[in-house]
């Protein structure tokens, strides 16, 4: 038995079985459910904070491998490809469907110049963010070395993963 993800609380997390666990909270980092199956372990979490530190140390103390997977997971800002509906839903937010044209092939270029300089897609927590403000983002960051930009990326996704813990579980002991 599942939990519906409207109904989800702290407590009901803390008495899932590994299954209900990594099903419910695996989409969390995206197409990286390891990375729930890693933290269900650490059962029971104090707070969602807790929750969210156990799950981001999973990922910083994975394989070199394994994190290049979750970090290329991230589908490139403003694609006209298949994205999670999480990803789908942070993207309109932001206006990323709503792009003219022109910035869409601008950021259509600077996503292939990132990854292929960084060998992974370019990642931002957009919430609270405009477009110009992510284009801005994308161009000032594409000329850092790759040891800023793994640690920058391993940081937004720390961004966003605690805006999608919060929300799944309407910021309840955070």
């Amino acid at each position: 038995m599942t939990v519906p993800a409207a109904s989800l609380t702290l407590d009901k997390i803390n008495n899932m079985s590994r299954a209900e666990f990594v099903q419910s909270l695996g989409g969390i980092f995206e197409h990286s459910p390891w990375v729930a199956e890693g933290a269900y372990s650490h059962i029971p979490f104090s707070s969602v904070e807790h929750l969210h530190s156990i799950m981001m140390e999973t990922a910083y103390v994975a394989e070199r491998k394994q994190i290049e997977a979750l970090l290329r997971a991230h589908p490139d800002l403003a694609t006209r490809l298949q994205v999670s509906p999480l990803s789908a839903a942070e993207q309109q937010g932001a206006g990323l469907d709503r792009l003219t044209p022109e910035e869409f092939i601008l950021l259509q270029d600077l996503n292939k110049e990132y990854t292929g300089k960084f060998n992974f897609p370019f990642i931002l927590a957009v919430r609270g963010k405009n477009k110009d403000e992510i284009i801005r983002a994308i161009e000032e960051r594409v000329n850092r070395s790759p040891q800023e930009e793994w640690e920058q990326a391993l940081s937004e996704i720390g961004a966003i993963t605690r805006f999608r813990l919060q929300d799944l579980l309407k910021k309840e002991n955070t």
